[in-house]
């Protein structure tokens, strides 16, 4: 008996020691010869299009396996409709990967109606492409030098679906704070919201990022076509500063307003967000988490994002995780007035 045991004992040990090495090779195997598709929340143009093709050409020599990178662009519902078709309609294999809008992160937490076909909370988080810095811009014809002129004359913004940085940065700005903002929903996204500014049919738009679109429109600030109105975020982008755009919490006038504008801003910590579905394999979570902080790190990969103008500041998915499920601890009575600022006014 005495050595059945010792011999059951070297096996157990035996396959312990195999184990890490039988997970890693399973998600090899899995992921050799397929095509992973990346699907991205925006129609195509756009800065989490720009994101999404850029991580897409680099990832496949970081997953084990070097699988195929294809994208598919998905816009709709603030990017809801990306995060339900990963969520509930694509296979919960590890071969569809997310890129979603902050906003649908948060949905459940500040959302007017609750997503009933998706809970983004409970989502596989792979990564974060960059910490943003969001801005509202304004055309230099529209009279409007400081957010606070934008307390005495109204600005027609531009703006997407509820969830989208789009609306909901504006709609707390007016609801918060007071400002004058005449708000003009229904665009599919940013492209379309900015081509709106160029031709003049809206003075503005919020809740955009800096990176992407001095990377998109070099030419509107070149020219002084457009120009930053003021940072949506927590904390001062440097080129920004130096340009001595100021902080939207700047101009908050009590404690509670500037607790409201600094927790729906912490989004900003996750901009660009990279999911898949619960239920995937946690070996291929690993090793997809794995890939993407190797991606966003990649020589290559950062020179052709300095190429193209835009930062890339990653977050790891553990992390990004983690920041998550703190956010949607915060008290109940902070919550409820965001959810009430950040509800659509026209």
């Amino acid at each position: 008996m005495r050595i059945v045991r010792l011999v059951a004992a070297a096996l157990l040990s035996l396959v312990s020691l195999a184990a890490p090495r039988a997970m890693a090779q399973d998600a090899a195997s899995f992921y050799r010869g397929k095509t992973v598709t990346i699907v991205v929340a925006s129609s195509p143009g756009g800065g989490y299009d720009l994101y999404g093709r850029l991580i897409a050409r680099f990832m496949g020599r970081h997953i084990p396996g070097n699988p195929q990178i294809v994208v598919q662009n998905m816009p709709g519902a603030a990017s809801n409709v990306a995060a339900a078709y990963v969520y509930n309609v694509a296979p919960k294999d590890g071969a569809t990967i997310g890129a979603i809008f902050m906003g649908a992160v948060v949905d459940p937490l500040f959302g007017e109606q609750k997503r009933q076909t998706h809970d983004t909370s409970k989502f596989n988080y792979i990564g974060n492409a960059n910490v943003d810095a969001y801005v509202c811009l304004v055309r230099t014809d529209a009279k409007i030098n400081t957010l606070a002129d934008a307390f005495e004359r109204e600005l027609v913004v531009g703006a997407s679906a509820e969830g989208a940085s789009t609306r909901d940065f504006p709609s707390m700005l007016k609801n918060l704070l007071g400002v004058k903002f005449k708000i003009v929903a229904g665009y599919p996204g940013t492209r379309e919201i900015n081509l709106a500014i160029e031709k003049g049919e809206v003075q503005g738009g919020c809740g955009e990022t800096w990176s992407s679109v001095a990377a998109t429109y070099p030419a509107w600030f070149r020219d002084g076509l457009v120009k930053p109105l003021v940072q949506e975020a927590n904390t001062g982008y440097p080129e920004l500063d130096r340009m001595g755009v100021k902080l939207a919490r700047d101009f908050a006038r009590t404690e509670e307003q500037r607790q409201v504008l600094e927790l729906v801003y912490s989004q900003a910590a996750f901009g660009r967000p990279y999911v898949v579905a619960p239920g995937v394999p946690a070996d291929r979570v690993e090793a997809l988490r794995k890939a993407f902080m190797a991606t966003m790190t990649d020589p290559d990969l950062v020179a052709q994002a300095k190429r193209l103008n835009v930062d890339a500041i990653p977050t790891a998915g553990d992390e990004l995780q983690t920041l998550i499920g703190k956010l949607y601890a915060t008290p109940a009575d902070i919550v409820e007035k965001a959810r009430a600022a950040l509800v659509f006014k026209p």
